[in-house]
């Protein structure tokens, strides 16, 4: 993680945030200003500065799939969502 980091920076509790899901590799949030009804960030724990850098199948695959969880438990899953 990276000391300026926005994200790293709430995945370390400095910055406060509506965290709806934790697990060892992944924190889900509502965002602060959302741009939709339900708008939530999943991102991961360790530090990506962007996907384009992004080297690690396995974390961009449980992303999707904790947003996927999310999007069921929101109760938005069946009229679909944006990742």
């Amino acid at each position: 993680m990276t000391d300026s980091c926005l994200f790293c920076r709430i995945v370390r509790r400095e910055i406060p945030a509506k965290v709806i899901h934790e697990d060892e590799h992944t924190l889900a949030f509502r965002d602060i200003d959302p741009k939709a009804p339900t708008h939530v960030l999943v991102i991961p724990k360790a530090h990506v500065p962007s996907l384009n850098e992004a080297t690690d199948a396995a974390q961009l695959g449980r992303l999707m799939l904790v947003a996927a969880q999310l999007a069921k438990a929101e109760g938005i899953s069946e009229d679909g969502y944006r990742t």
